[in-house]
């Protein structure tokens, strides 16, 4: 296997963007928008006042970019690994900061995602056709959240229109027998907004696993030299409507259901829904306090196959709601709030128990002067399973000069066990307890002319870490210290438009077993990423993106070595007209061989041509 270190495009990110900065304050300012997220705060905020290590990807980053999956987008994100098992459509885990899948959050509208069994979210079976915005939070959030914000919270918003009556459609196809199709209409009126949107994709995919070797417990456990093909369906309705000024409905569904071939013994087809359904209903008083009740339901139904015959299910449904009050006061935003929760477990596999639920009381105060900002939050959730678990984060922002702030933060989180951890048959351990995390962080972040750029420094230590025990059985016996430094820029020189990062990271095992002081397997010590596009003139446009990680371990002994990788994506567009769009885009250019898990391939150098029609 090719492997290829990080220190050329190291130099060449740094070079541009060390150039750049020296050339920014040349540049005229162009009058934008800037951004408002909620994400970070439960609550508007712009992106500039927000004290947290937030990145936005919007509609148009995804248009351009054309990635073959949501993992593959989210790897645009600073400090970011994803562990893929084959290619299209397949388990894929997301590592934020160092931490587990299921130690980042994940919100779509503002509900809760994820398997109530295997404790983590379906991310491969989410379409990104179906998707508006991403807002990435890093660092502990589950002093506004709950359980499982320890590396952060992702909250993806569906698609909703920009203007008024507007019709747009997409037709792809590419290697792999690759085709796809989305198509969606939407409106504005004086009082409220709606849009639907239908995707659809199939690709007869690559072979997904290459065998197996030593150790035994790694890869697919079988050799099936195939094609592992993948296909997707998915529907969302979004509407928002406003019954006057002082009251507000929303409402938001997504249906996405996934079919995957993949190489197993025991099973060797998944059929994976993902539905997610909420209603928001606000109402603001007189004196500018706003009331918020909001209302979710989530459904994660995986069913499993072997050449066709049914293998297992394992279907899991959430329940919640929340309300959720804030008050101007004083200069300051407080806000308060009640949030409730349902698991329930619908399996052909009998679990010990098979429901619970979770109550939580939170409070948030947001001030901001001229020279400085501050957050501050505290948690209590009580859950029927374990008992309880308070969580508090501060945030404190300086403002050093014109354009530059220092911002320093300490905050605790928490990751309830899941219930495969806690009741499946044999392998499971009741008395779990949650794992909890303290994360401290220093950053620094500048704003000027045509450059903005941040330095984040955090660490993160997590105790009662939930590991197999001698017997085959999890038990809260491990611990984990990660330390991190992260680089991110944006610029606009020498015509091109700039985005990239740079991310290096230490996550050790801290437990003092037979693995103390090994690094926590599948994450890569140093990422980096480069997105770089400038319009050519006459309606043509042109960009490049380049993707590198170093090596990373397969096991937590550290005896199974994947080498570091770089990719090349390069994409050209040719607008029509206002209406119609093409463009063409070849991923993995020089045809790097790599894995991301032991024994899993990846795609080789393959392409995908679009056609647009309008836009939402």
């Amino acid at each position: 296997m090719k492997r290829l270190t990080l220190n050329s495009l190291t130099v060449a990110l740094v070079a541009a963007l060390v150039t750049s900065s020296s050339v920014a304050l040349a540049q005229d300012d162009d009058a934008q928008l800037e951004p408002v997220v909620v994400t970070a705060s439960r609550g508007e905020q712009s992106l500039a006042n927000t004290l947290a290590a937030t990145t936005v990807i919007d509609r148009d980053d995804i248009d351009r970019l054309e990635p073959d999956s949501l993992p593959e987008l989210l790897r645009r994100i600073p400090g970011v690994s994803i562990s893929n098992n084959g290619g299209f459509g397949k388990e894929s885990s997301l590592f934020l900061r160092g931490t587990e899948s299921d130690q980042t959050l994940l919100l779509i509208d503002g509900v809760r995602v994820a398997s109530a069994t295997a404790g983590k979210a379906a991310l491969q079976d989410i379409p990104v056709d179906q998707i508006e915005r991403i807002e990435v939070v890093r660092g502990p959030y589950s002093s506004l959240y709950g359980s499982d914000a320890i590396g952060g919270v992702i909250q993806i918003f569906t698609r909703r229109p920009k203007g008024e009556t507007s019709i747009n459609g997409r037709l792809a196809i590419g290697s792999y027998d690759t085709r796809r199709a989305s198509a969606g209409i939407s409106g504005r009126g004086e009082h409220g907004w709606a849009s639907l949107q239908l995707s659809h994709q199939r690709t007869d995919g690559i072979n997904a696993c290459r065998g197996y070797g030593a150790p035994i417990f790694a890869g697919c456990y079988i050799d099936e030299p195939d094609l592992d093909g993948y296909r997707n369906n998915s529907v969302s309705l979004n509407a928002d409507y406003d019954f006057s000024d002082a009251l507000r409905a929303e409402i938001n569904a997504l249906r996405a259901n996934g079919f995957s071939e993949f190489d197993g013994g025991f099973a060797n087809q998944a059929d994976n829904a993902q539905q997610v359904l909420g209603g928001k209903l606000s109402y603001r008083t007189n004196g500018g306090s706003t009331f918020a009740l909001r209302l979710g339901r989530q459904s994660d139904l995986a069913e499993s196959f072997h050449d066709g015959v049914h293998s297992s299910d394992f279907n899991t449904h959430r329940r919640e709601a929340s309300l959720q009050v804030d008050s101007d006061v004083a200069s300051g935003r407080l806000s308060a709030g009640f949030d409730w929760r349902g698991e329930r477990v619908d399996s052909d596999t009998a679990f010990d128990r098979t429901r619970r639920t979770n109550r939580a009381l939170f409070g948030q105060w947001l001030r901001s002067a001229e020279q400085w900002s501050l957050q501050a939050s505290v948690r209590r959730d009580d859950d029927s399973q374990f008992g309880g678990a308070t969580t508090g984060s501060l945030l404190g922002g300086w403002k050093l000069s014109e354009g530059l702030r220092l911002t320093a933060s300490y905050g605790t989180a928490f990751r309830a066990p899941s219930f495969n951890e806690l009741y499946y048959p044999g392998f499971s351990n009741p008395d779990l307890k949650p794992e909890r995390s303290r994360s401290a962080e220093l950053s620094l972040r500048g704003q000027g002319g045509a450059l903005d750029w941040s330095i984040n420094a955090y660490q993160t230590h997590i105790r009662d870490l939930i590991a197999l025990d001698a017997s085959w059985v999890p038990a809260n016996i491990d611990r984990a210290r990660i330390r991190g430094v992260e680089l991110e820029a944006a610029a606009d020189w020498a015509g091109w438009r700039w985005n990239g990062n740079l991310a290096w990271l230490d996550p050790r095992n801290d437990g003092g077993g037979v693995n103390d002081g090994n690094l926590l397997p599948r994450r890569a010590r140093e990422t980096a990423r480069l997105d770089a596009d400038r319009d050519l003139g006459d309606d043509w446009q042109f960009g490049f993106s380049v993707t590198a990680a170093g090596h990373r371990y397969d096991d937590g002994g550290n005896l199974s070595r994947l080498g570091g990788y770089a990719t090349t994506d390069l994409r050209l567009g040719y607008t029509v007209n206002p209406d119609w769009s093409l463009q063409i885009n070849a991923y993995n250019v020089f045809d790097r061989e790599y894995e991301t898990a032991a024994y899993y391939n990846q795609p080789d150098r393959h392409w995908l041509l679009s056609l647009r029609y309008g836009g939402n």
